[in-house]
């Protein structure tokens, strides 16, 4: 077995190094390339430009380890491949960015190489950065090169082998990494372009809401199909689906409020997408907010039939089930979110009809239950309410059988949930 397994490295790592060899022969694209309309108000200073850029991209909350001096770096971004730590992207001279000119800047956002000519990891998301103009990486560098500069050096990678060997990302880039930036399509308004713009580049929206091949790749067809994030155990809904998301079926308004406050009427962001807001939607103006809202809408698609529930429940057992998913519910839930499951519009969010708790995937619902947690506090919810955890209350059984009763009530059909499935669930970092 030692033996196959030897075998199966050397001819993946024989192969990288082919797609490395063909990949380094290839030509750079010489395509007509049109600047997308620039993200922030042209009547900003170029520092005040700059700085909308980098929270629009949101490059504080990977490059600052949490309670740490922002920007410079430390953050461990734990990957199925092993742990990458984020750079000190401040303008030190010897920890940082301080002997970086803007175009070192400007290549590694639109090749993915760094100043020394090294490929970049794609955890730093170069393959939607790609898609940013050079005006405004020139406008990101000048804002970074005036923050203060922090000495603190980058903690090595701890990738496994043959991970840790970055030239075999040639060969991942041959095949996924296509260099480029965004292109308006002529059909679509200016508006919607700006929202494209902001979503598969600099917002990089697909790096937690699409669907991944074993190599760590965005699925071709699937740019924002959803999927678990594996090493934080939460899951990342759809963009374009009205079962896992509000996006689609939702108003515009409502949508971009989402995106700059964290709550609407009917739903809040919890867990990674807290963070989101909080450090980088939130300070975008409306119109950009907007833009992203109406892009995202406009990609709605059909949604596939609905999985069938790999639980099997006797009559008797599913009668059980309800009856003490229903007490836990009155003893814990419907204070805030009412008997009814209906909530209290930008306080206590809804359960009825919500795809947060009805998504095919029940990991979040769990963990919230579990963790509890709070919306971020943002200009437009400064003082959000939370949901208190319930991990040291109730036991997996419990935990199953409310989160169950809630996916079933009031005419929600989701699939059940197990104990197992709670199980799984204690125990993982909250990021």
């Amino acid at each position: 077995m030692a033996a196959r397994k030897s075998i199966g490295i050397l001819v993946l790592v024989a192969a990288a190094f082919v797609l490395a060899t063909l990949y380094l022969m290839q030509a750079p694209p010489n395509g007509p390339q049109q600047n997308a309309p620039p993200l922030a108000p042209a009547a900003l200073q170029p520092l005040e430009r700059g700085k909308y850029l980098v929270l629009a991209g949101n490059c504080v909350s990977c490059h600052t380890v949490p309670g740490g001096t922002p920007f410079a770096g430390g953050r461990a971004i734990p990957t199925p491949f092993g742990t990458l730590y984020s750079s000190n992207i401040s303008p030190d001279p010897e920890t940082g960015l301080g002997k970086w000119s803007a175009e070192d800047f400007w290549r590694a956002l639109h090749e993915g190489k760094s100043r020394d000519g090294s490929l970049l990891y794609p955890a730093f998301p170069y393959t939607n950065y790609t898609k940013v103009t050079r005006e405004d990486s020139d406008a990101m560098y000048a804002y970074l090169r005036s923050i203060p500069p922090v000495v603190q050096a980058t903690r090595p990678n701890e990738m496994r082998f043959p991970y840790d060997k970055r030239s075999l990302l040639a060969g991942w880039r041959a095949l996924y990494f296509k260099e480029g930036i965004h292109q308006d399509d002529p059909k679509q308004s200016a508006q919607w372009n700006r929202g494209a713009y902001l979503v598969e580049g600099l917002g990089h929206c697909n790096a937690c809401h699409a669907s991944r091949n074993a190599w760590g790749a965005v699925k071709g067809d699937e740019p924002a199909a959803g999927g678990l994030i594996p090493m934080l155990n939460w899951y990342a809904p759809s963009l374009a689906s009205g079962r896992e998301t509000s996006v689609g079926a939702g108003e515009v308004a409502e949508i971009a409020g989402l995106l700059r406050t964290g709550v609407s009427a009917r739903h809040a962001v919890f867990g990674p997408m807290s963070e989101v807001v909080r450090d980088s939607l939130q300070h975008l103006t409306e119109e950009d907010a907007t833009a992203m809202a109406v892009y995202l809408k406009s990609q709605r698609a059909d949604d596939p039939k609905e999985e069938e529930s790999r639980l099997s429940f006797t009559p008797e057992e599913k009668e059980a089930l309800d009856r003490q998913g229903a007490r836990l519910y009155a003893d814990h839930c419907e204070t805030c979110h009412q008997p009814t499951g209906q909530g209290v519009p930008r306080v206590y969010p809804p359960f009825v009809g919500n795809q947060a708790i009805l998504m095919r995937n029940p990991v979040n619902a769990i963990r919230i239950t579990l963790n509890g947690g709070f919306p971020p506090s943002t200009a437009g919810n400064p003082r959000p309410y939370g949901m208190p955890p319930f991990a040291h209350r109730l036991s997996d059984a419990e935990v199953a059988a409310v989160v169950t009763y809630i996916r079933g009530a009031w005419g929600n059909a989701a699939s059940p949930v197990s104990s197992v499935e709670v199980a799984g669930a204690r125990g993982v970092p909250l990021e």
